[in-house]
């Protein structure tokens, strides 16, 4: 199982892992956005999704649990000439806010089944009605492929996921299916994944 500690050798190895460019399904939802919104991504890295956030002009929290890829991320937004509020913390324990948010982007965090049922539940408590969440994450058919994700087939979502953890929201948009990466060296080739955009009620 990955660990924080795992994950910072892997940040301080130079450059960024996946690339300091935004998720593509991301990157397509900049229609829906506008300047002056709160945004939450959670298991940003080293900033990539948070950091595109802030300079679409949204008030961005970055949560990870790795404490030098969100050096990294502070790093990025400076050159940048963005600010981007940083938080240390595992998604499954963190003490999530209540209705805080007007879009959370959960893009490839991947938990056991237990620790993404309260990382799920957290998100249901942070993000105000009528808010966003914007997913991508590996569904099982990326097993064996080379393109990235978790190894554990536990760790890996499916709409049926997605549907039975955020039973009752508006699914705007929700698909399974390949997809090509180019995401820094980590992320790079077909990849089979999960997308979704729904609105909590």
């Amino acid at each position: 199982m990955s660990t924080s500690l795992a994950w910072d050798e892997r940040y301080a190895g130079g450059g960024f892992q996946f690339g300091d460019a935004p998720n593509e399904y991301l990157l397509a939802q900049a229609r829906r956005l506008r300047p002056g919104l709160s945004a939450l991504a959670i298991g940003d890295g080293e900033g990539r999704n948070g950091v595109w956030l802030a300079g679409q002009g949204l008030e961005v929290t970055s949560l990870d649990w790795s404490p030098v890829g969100l050096e990294k991320a502070q790093a990025l937004a400076k050159a940048r000439g963005l600010r981007l509020q940083t938080v240390v913390a595992d998604a499954a324990s963190w003490d999530w806010p209540e209705a805080r948010f007007d879009l959370i982007a959960w893009i490839y965090l991947h938990l056991p089944p237990a620790d993404r049922a309260r990382a799920t539940a957290g998100a249901h408590q942070a993000l105000k009605p009528g808010g966003l969440l914007v997913l991508e994450c590996f569904s099982p058919a990326q097993q064996g492929r080379r393109s990235g994700g978790p190894k554990l087939p536990e760790l890996l979502w499916d709409r049926g996921i997605v549907e039975r953890g955020f039973e009752g929201w508006e699914i705007l948009e929700l698909t399974e299916g390949a997809v090509r990466l180019d995401e820094g060296p980590r992320h790079q080739g077909l990849a089979e994944v999960v997308r979704a955009v729904l609105r909590r009620p």
